[in-house]
């Protein structure tokens, strides 16, 4: 159990919290902000961070806080690798593979050249070292081509994006940290040679992390079979949830043990189960996202609670505006040209660049692998390598997700990303009742009812009386009934084999309140009435309405997807 400490008061020394109390307050002050920020139209991560750092100015989080937090850090950026590799199916890559992976380096490649030319040159004017000012410029360089997944996916699961850019932004945020991985192996090896620290030869660092790499693929791709194994015999959601959390915790445990960054094998693991298991994924896509919530605020309250201002000074102002300046044109111009030279739609060419500002944990994660490496050489590099991308990520986690807001808005993709239950909440009964049913009058005989059903496909038949108002409702089972008795049969009216209206409703009352009402009672159909008076102006049926918004849902994500065509 945790020690509980409260508050200690005086000093001016940091205080602690037991890790549990610390949570409900990150995961309340987190969602509050957020939802307040959202008021503003301002991307909800944003004030996450803003209430992270609050919490390390009044002393509820500090360095060792955030070191006990590690597990869970991680923990949240498995999640996050899921989700982002539940959205990378087969037939993403067979239709935009060369595509996305041409973007994919030229953005990558951009972001590291810039940057390290420009770090390494006022590197120069600052220690008037060279091989020390190239070792911090291929750090940063490597550094800089990382894109943090969480804040961009989260605007787009926020705004409900769906269309050409945000298929590309998915792809590339997805890959970007493997890219950046290797790139900071490279420059690792680099800036070791450069400062004289390197321990064995190039080769063995190089076969070390493509060793990481397969690691993390295997990884992934055993626990994806193995939950996909499982998932075959449950379909209860609480234990398809508790099957899939267990899965990723083992992935990011594991991972942890060789201090392996999760988000690959996190990502491999959602790309197996999503195309071994393309149907029964869904739900369980579905699921965790709506288990992970609370895990997103409490994270991004964490990478607010990174930031410390007091530790700045002029030259790290300087070099965290040479990197910020540099990293974003490397971004936006890679991404321009990648997009160009394989045609890619204009949205994709003119905003892909400003939706991967965004930096998080794996840059803050390089970061601190990259200050130990100057940690014994000279303690102030070490202090700039973290202050310098510590200072850019908060930056970037601030503007970043509201560049991706921009972006995709300019594109025309906010909102098209539709679902069943945004249709269901937009809609009154007057968007999607049967305006024109089939009603058989009170005084219609059996036979002409029989009649009425052998040219008709419906359920449930309202009858009414000549002023249109509903007097009963004649079912398929109720008529066949009747058929016990032939001797009455033959002079029976619509009248006599109607059985009462169970329910009413009204045209202007909302259809989630009212599908939730036949659920909760098992009717199937109900009639629609005027505000006063009985007069009957259209049945809803849950079926039909269901299968009719099924089909909208598909016909606008498919006008979404649409929108490359022309391009292509």
């Amino acid at each position: 159990m945790f020690d509980v400490q409260l508050l200690a008061s005086g000093g001016g020394d940091t205080s602690y919290l037991n890790p549990i109390l610390l949570f409900g307050i990150m995961i309340l002050g987190g969602t509050f902000f957020s939802r307040l920020f959202q008021k503003f139209h301002i991307p909800q991560v944003v004030g996450c961070i803003i209430i992270g750092i609050v919490l390390r100015q009044v002393h509820f989080i500090d360095d060792t806080m955030i070191h006990k937090l590690h597990p869970f850090t991680m923990f949240a950026l498995g999640i996050i690798g899921f989700m982002i590799g539940g959205e990378l199916r087969a037939g993403v890559f067979k239709k935009y593979g060369k595509q996305f992976f041409m973007i994919l380096f030229s953005q990558g490649f951009g972001a590291f050249l810039l940057v390290f030319i420009g770090t390494s040159a006022f590197g120069m004017f600052l220690f008037d070292e060279i091989g020390i000012s190239l070792a911090m410029g291929l750090l940063f360089g490597a550094i800089a081509s990382a894109t943090a997944p969480a804040a961009t996916v989260n605007v787009l699961w926020e705004f409900k994006t769906r269309g050409p850019l945000t298929a590309a932004i998915l792809a590339i945020v997805a890959l970007d940290d493997a890219l950046a991985l290797l790139l900071y192996r490279g420059a690792a090896t680099g800036a070791q040679a450069l400062v004289g620290t390197g321990k064995g030869s190039v080769l063995a660092a190089t076969g070390l992390l493509f060793g990481e790499l397969l690691g993390a693929i295997v990884l992934g791709s055993l626990a994806g079979l193995l939950l996909f194994f499982l998932l075959k015999f449950v379909r209860a959601d609480d234990k398809v949830l508790g099957f899939s959390v267990a899965s990723l915790l083992i992935v990011v445990g594991v991972s942890l043990i060789p201090e392996v960054d999760p988000i690959l094998p996190a990502m491999t693991f959602g790309i197996v189960i999503a195309n071994l298991s393309p149907r029964q994924s869904k739900n369980t896509f579905s699921l965790i996202e709506r288990f992970s919530p609370p895990l997103y605020t409490a994270f991004f309250v964490l990478a607010g609670a990174h930031m410390q201002f007091g530790l700045l000074s002029w030259q790290m102002l300087v070099m965290i505006a040479v990197y910020l300046v540099l990293r974003a044109l490397g971004k936006v111009i890679g991404s321009w040209y990648g997009a160009k030279k394989t045609k890619a739609p204009k949205s994709v060419q003119n905003y892909l660049g400003i939706c991967l500002l965004p930096q998080a944990g794996v840059a803050i994660g390089l970061a601190i692998l990259a200050s130990q490496q100057f940690s014994d050489l000279n303690p102030e590099y070490s202090q700039m390598i973290i202050m310098v991308v510590m200072t850019g990520t908060f930056v970037m986690e601030v503007l970043g997700p509201m560049m991706v807001k921009i972006g995709v808005k300019r594109a025309g993709e906010v909102g098209l990303n539709i679902t069943e239950e945004d249709l269901i909440k937009s809609y009154d009964i007057k968007d999607v009742m049967d305006a024109e049913p089939v009603t058989i009058k009170q005084d219609v005989p059996l036979q002409e009812i029989l009649d009425v059903f052998s040219k008709t496909d419906y359920v449930y038949y309202p009858v009414i009386d000549n002023d249109s108002k509903i007097v009963g409702m004649i079912t398929v089972a109720g008529i066949k009934e009747m058929f016990a008795n032939q001797d009455v049969a033959g002079w029976l009216l619509a009248m006599d084999v109607a059985g009462p209206v169970k329910d009413k409703v009204l045209p202007t009352q909302r259809l989630g309140d009212v599908l939730e009402h036949m659920n909760q009672y098992h009717l199937e159909s109900v009639a629609v009435v005027q505000d006063e008076g009985d007069k009957l102006i259209g049945m809803l049926n849950a079926r039909r309405v269901m299968r009719k918004i099924s089909a909208e849902v598909l016909h606008r994500r498919q006008q979404a997807d649409g929108l490359h065509l022309p391009a292509f």
